[in-house]
C-alpha cells in the first residue's frame, strides 16, 4: 500500500480486511468485486479486498479461496490493510478486533448497533487517539442514511426530539396484525417464514435492538453519551387484538417507536430521555405510513423543523449499502487525508429519570357496569395527578362474571400529558379498586402534538 497519490509514480490502493461473510458481508464482498472501476473513481483508487475472515473455511464461497481465513485478528494485524469492515456481529469479539484495528492507525467500518450502543466512548476514543475514522452508518435503520446528517448536515441546528420505527422485524407484525386481524403469534410466524424474523427473535420483539439504536441517536443526537442500558424498554408481545382495535377507534396505528428527546428535569434544567415501547401515533402522522419491514426516522429541530428519513431498515443489500458508503468515505480518507466527524458529547446532559418523562396514555380496563362508575374512575385518576381528555365505553359485556353476580363493561380511557410515575400510581390504585376488574392493558401515545 502506498499514499503517493499526487506524485505520479503510481496508483495508491486501499487494502481492506473484512470481517465476516454472512448476509451483509457477501454483499459487501459482491458488491465491491462487481462496481470495483466505478469505486476506483469515487474514492481516488483501487479498493483491495486483502482477505475475508470467516468461522467456516470448508463452507462454498464465491470467493478466492486464497482470501478467505478463520484468524480475524492476523488479518487485522496486517501491514497492507488500511481500513477494517466489521460484519461479524455480537460483543465482545468484534470489540477487541475493532480496538485492536483503531489502535493500529487503521479506520473501521462497522455495522455493529449493539457494540457501538454498549462502547461508543471506548471506540471513539480510540479512534481520536490514533486519528483514525469510526463509521457505522449501518448500525441504524439499514440503507436510510440517518447517522451522517446527525452529524455533518444538522451540525448547525438544534435538535429537540428523534422519534423512529428503527426495527424492520417489529414494523413488519405490528402492520400485518393491523392489515389483517391476526394475532401476535401467527403473524410472528408469518414473519419467520418469510425471512423478517431470526429463529430467536427476542432482540427484535421484546425491544433490545431499537434500545441499541436509540442510544446511539441520542448520543449524536443531544451530544451526550448515552447507552443502550440508559434507555426504557418495553418490546410488542403483549400487544394484541384488542389494542389494535382501540387505536383504530381513536383513529391511530400502533408502532414500536424510539423516542428520544431533550426533557426537562424537576429542577428546570435539560435532560435526555430516550425509551423504546409500542406506542398509539396519529393515523395522520408520517411515521403511520410506514409498513412492512421498513424504517423510518422523524427529527424535529429548532431551526429545520421536521424532517423524515425512510427506507429499508434490514437486510443484506441496504444494508450493505450503508457500509460501502462508509467504506467510500474512509477511503477517500485514506487516499486524500482528512478525518470525518466524530460523535461529540460535549454537553454532556443527564438522562432522565423514566418517572418524569411526560406523554399521553390509552389505559383499557374493565369495570363495573354500574352507575357512578365513571365518576370513581375519574376520582382515582385525578388523585393521582393525571387528568383525563377523553372516556369510551366499548360494546364489550362481561354479564355476571364475579362473586357478586356484577355485569362489566370495557372502558378505554385517554389521559391528558401526564407523568409515567403518576400515571404507574394510577394504574396500582385501579388495580386494586372494587370497580376494577382488570387494566387491561396501558399504551403510550406519541405524535400528538398539536391535536
Amino acid at each position: 500500500m502506498t499514499r503517493e497519490a499526487n506524485t505520479g509514480l503510481r496508483q495508491p490502493e486501499v487494502g481492506v480486511a473484512i470481517l465476516g461473510m454472512g448476509t451483509v458481508g457477501t454483499e459487501v464482498v459482491r458488491l465491491l468485486n462487481e462496481n470495483a472501476d466505478s469505486f476506483t473513481h469515487r474514492v481516488g483508487a483501487p479498493i483491495v479486498i486483502r482477505g475475508i475472515a470467516v468461522r467456516d473455511l470448508d463452507k462454498d464461497r464465491n470467493v478466492d479461496p486464497e482470501l478467505l481465513t478463520d484468524d480475524p485478528q492476523s488479518l487485522v494485524d496486517r501491514e497492507d490493510v488500511d481500513v477494517v469492515v466489521e460484519v461479524i456481529g455480537g460483543i465482545d469479539g468484534p470489540r477487541e478486533l475493532i480496538l485492536s484495528a483503531l489502535q493500529q492507525g487503521k479506520s473501521v467500518v462497522t455495522a455493529n448497533k449493539a457494540l457501538v450502543a454498549a462502547h461508543a466512548a471506548e471506540l471513539s476514543q480510540a479512534a481520536d487517539d490514533s486519528r483514525v475514522d469510526l463509521y457505522f452508518e449501518a448500525a441504524v435503520a439499514g440503507a436510510i442514511p440517518i447517522i451522517g446528517p446527525l452529524k455533518r448536515s444538522m451540525a448547525g441546528d438544534e435538535l429537540q426530539k428523534v422519534m423512529g420505527i428503527v426495527n424492520g422485524t417489529t414494523n413488519f407484525i405490528l402492520s400485518a396484525m393491523d392489515e389483517t386481524g391476526a394475532d401476535y403469534e401467527e403473524t410472528l410466524a408469518e414473519a419467520g417464514r418469510l425471512g423478517y424474523a431470526e429463529a430467536d427473535p427476542t432482540a427484535d420483539v421484546e425491544g433490545y435492538d431499537a434500545a441499541s439504536k436509540a442510544a446511539i441517536l441520542s448520543t449524536l443526537a443531544f451530544h451526550t453519551r448515552v447507552t443502550s442500558s440508559d434507555v426504557y424498554r418495553e418490546g410488542i408481545t403483549k400487544i394484541t387484538q384488542q389494542d389494535i382495535q382501540f387505536a383504530h377507534k381513536l383513529n391511530c396505528t400502533i408502532k414500536l417507536l424510539a423516542v428520544c428527546e431533550r426533557v426537562q428535569n424537576p429542577d428546570g434544567g435539560e435532560a435526555v430521555s430516550a425509551r423504546v415501547y409500542p406506542a398509539l401515533i396519529p393515523k395522520s402522522h408520517q411515521l403511520a405510513t410506514v409498513n412492512g419491514a421498513f424504517n423510518a426516522v422523524f427529527l424535529e429541530a429548532s431551526s429545520a423543523g421536521q424532517i423524515m428519513f425512510y427506507g429499508p431498515g434490514a437486510g443484506g443489500a441496504p444494508t450493505a449499502s450503508a457500509v460501502l458508503g462508509d467504506l467510500v468515505a474512509a477511503s477517500r480518507n485514506v487516499v486524500h487525508g482528512g478525518r470525518a466527524p466524530g460523535d461529540n458529547p460535549y454537553a454532556n446532559l443527564p438522562i432522565a429519570n423514566f418517572g418524569d418523562v411526560e406523554t399521553r396514555y390509552l389505559v383499557s380496563m374493565l369495570v363495573r357496569d354500574e352507575k357512578g362508575t365513571l365518576s370513581q374512575i375519574a376520582k382515582v385518576f385525578s388523585e393521582h395527578g393525571v387528568s383525563i381528555s377523553t372516556v369510551q365505553q366499548d360494546d364489550y359485556r362481561v354479564i355476571g362474571d364475579d362473586a357478586e353476580g356484577k355485569d362489566f363493561a370495557r372502558l378505554m380511557v385517554v389521559t391528558h400529558r401526564a407523568k409515567e410515575s403518576d400515571l404507574a400510581a394510577t394504574v396500582e390504585a385501579l388495580e386494586t379498586s372494587h370497580i376494577v376488574a382488570s387494566v387491561a392493558s396501558v399504551l403510550r401515545m406519541e405524535g400528538l402534538e398539536g391535536i
